[in-house]
């Protein structure tokens, strides 16, 4: 079909001199040996024939003016507010109750359109002027047109009216023309960063708005469901109504090329808790699934740790002084900040391993060689067994995710261009992935998309069923690490090591895990590993909390939770014990390095425990 058009044009190609045309679906020449896009369009006869004529209408080469046809004008807001919108529904087709949109969702973005002055407000952020751009002109030269009044309106305004007085005083606003508070939107976004909203804030607020739901998704729950495509986000723009078209720079707002990580998001959801001014959340109490008492069974179940372990967590954390809801419920005057649930919950699972197991390259394999002697009937958990099921577990994971990510496509359907003169290159570039995609299609006999997998809270599956990625340990036995005396369960294990400790500058210093990796036991830094897949966290994250968390329970008197971390010296010797089991009361200090060694007191505590049920 395209011969039949294009057999008059014998003009070589600018780009590479071929004469091979073709025409796109929008009716502009192509050459089909390099993709040029040229102004040239097929002749087009009118279908309505009048007998004894016929009207031929050519579009000959150069740029055609059009009148722009009359649109819905739209701020940046608005178009927010419709993501957030299909981000809920998305939840809500996860299972997510109907109160979180409803109920919380729906009044936390009232209050920040109100506290950031866009609607329900006396005194409402407006903009001077609109620059008008043409359909058919380049954005970044576009025309100017007469300025449109924009004063404060008097009484209360919601989002609607506050646009719609724009859009009748802009008649020349053009329906594809993009956001009318773009210019003014990405000026004073460098001012005021942290009110206006962004997409990285979205994540925020649905965050902020689970927590106060009591959902039992947590923060690395919701990014992992963004990044398999369950929740939009990354073409989330998309999903806008067709009046709500994109342009120029309405790109550097809504276009994005990753998902932020958790410590981004979670920076982003203290900052907007702290701009609304939101009262005290309902209380999470020990009963609730974002509470550590039953976020860390979830997290023993995915990594097939045993069940008997979940008792020896809840003391580590009464140990610790977190069984308090206080300090798990957001409040303005006892808790002001966010608490990492879940990186905190993971982070008292590995401090009960490092009692009861050791973890200094040396301790855990004798344990699991005197486990290997004692157990004939195969009941009782052997660390180095759960060691090799779990490392092949996880390096089948960790393949079938980076090939998840290798063959997902990122290049949105709909592309955005900043300019005029830079979608041709775009278009011609996403024909040219389109086709390179067919031909993969054809050579390997299956789609080449990704189908995102279904979504579950847990990365592994245990048991004997067809597909587990291997047999379940929960029901072991701790008794091979566990010691009776008078009638009381105790850890056989007697030390516990912990770098040494020294304040640095909480202005220079973030983390010091890159340093510190190569001095760390092999076993310690791979059970970080694992529990980072398990949240899709760094490593380094997980381990400056571990670090906190060691702090509350020894009770070092390093700086505490909302001051940087501590820098960290280990000792020459890798893995050597610096703390021994002493008599009770007992307390060794160095006050030269800050180190605190009070370990006894914890396993006293722990020694005092009732028997794990």
């Amino acid at each position: 079909m395209d011969d039949e058009h294009t057999a008059w044009y014998k003009e070589p190609c600018a780009q590479c001199s071929a004469v091979d045309w073709g025409v796109s679906d929008e009716g502009r020449f192509y050459c089909r040996s390099c993709h040029n896009v040229i102004e040239r369009t097929k002749e087009v006869v009118e279908t309505t024939y009048t007998p004894g004529s016929t009207r031929v209408s050519t579009i000959g080469r150069g740029a055609r003016t059009k009148r722009p046809e009359r649109g819905h004008l739209w701020m940046v807001c608005e178009a927010f507010q419709f993501i957030l919108r299909n981000q809920a529904n998305a939840l809500l087709r996860l299972g997510v109750s109907p109160h979180f949109k409803d109920d919380v969702l729906c009044q936390l973005w009232r209050l920040y359109v109100q506290k950031s002055r866009q609607a329900y407000t006396n005194n409402p952020v407006r903009i001077s002027k609109f620059k008008l751009r043409n359909l058919d002109s380049d954005s970044d030269s576009a025309a100017r047109s007469p300025a449109i009044s924009a004063s404060d309106t008097d009484g209360e305004t919601n989002l609607s009216s506050s646009v719609g007085s724009h859009a009748e005083s802009s008649s020349d606003w053009s329906q594809g023309s993009g956001s009318v508070d773009i210019v003014s939107y990405l000026t004073t976004r460098l001012k005021r960063g942290s009110v206006l909203m962004s997409m990285k804030k979205t994540l925020a607020l649905i965050h902020l708005a689970l927590v106060w739901s009591h959902e039992p998704l947590t923060l690395s729950d919701l990014l992992r469901l963004v990044k398999e495509g369950h929740v939009p986000y990354v073409n989330a723009y998309e999903e806008l109504p067709e009046e709500m078209k994109l342009d120029g720079r309405d790109g550097l707002v809504f276009k994005v090329e990753s998902v932020p990580s958790h410590q981004v998001v979670h920076k982003e959801a203290q900052s907007l808790l702290l701009f609304l001014q939101l009262p005290a959340f309902p209380p999470i109490n020990q009963q609730s699934l974002l509470h550590p008492a039953l976020l860390s069974l979830r997290y023993l179940t995915d990594a097939n740790l045993p069940d008997e372990l979940h008792p020896w967590v809840c003391k580590l954390m009464e140990c610790a002084g977190m069984a308090d809801q206080k300090l798990h419920t957001i409040d303005p005057v006892s808790c002001p900040s966010l608490p990492l649930y879940d990186v905190q919950t993971v982070a008292l699972i590995i401090i009960t391993m490092k009692v009861l197991f050791g973890l200094d390259d040396l301790t855990e394999w004798d344990l699991s060689n005197k486990v290997a002697d004692l157990d004939d009937s195969g009941n009782m958990f052997n660390l180095r067994r759960w060691y090799r099921l779990m490392q092949a577990a996880l390096i089948r994971a960790q393949q079938r995710r980076d090939q998840d990510v290798a063959r997902k496509q990122w290049k949105p359907k709909k592309p955005l261009y900043p300019s005029r003169k830079e979608k041709y290159v775009i278009m011609k570039k996403k024909r040219t992935a389109e086709q390179v995609q067919a031909c993969f299609e054809k050579l390997s006999s299956c789609p080449v998309a990704v189908q995102p997998p279904d979504p579950s809270s847990f990365r592994f599956c245990w048991g004997d069923e067809e597909g587990a990625d291997g047999p379940s340990l929960h029901h072991k036995r701790l008794d091979g690490v566990l010691t009776r005396k008078q009638n009381i369960s105790t850890a056989s294990n007697s030390t516990y090591w912990h770098p040494a400790l020294r304040p640095c500058d909480p202005r220079k210093c973030k983390s010091h895990y890159s340093e510190m990796e190569a001095t760390l036991p092999r076993s310690f830094v791979w059970l970080l590993q694992l529990f980072s897949f398990l949240l899709d966290v760094k490593p380094a994250y997980l381990y400056e909390e571990v670090l906190r968390m060691e702090r509350r329970v020894l009770g070092s008197k390093t700086p505490r939770d909302g001051q940087c971390s501590t820098m960290l010296k280990c000792e020459p010797e890798r893995g050597r014990f610096l703390s021994q089991m002493r008599p009770a009361g007992s307390i060794t200090t160095d006050d030269d390095d800050y180190l605190f060694l009070i370990i006894d007191k914890l396993l006293q505590s722990f020694s005092a425990a009732a028997s794990p049920m």
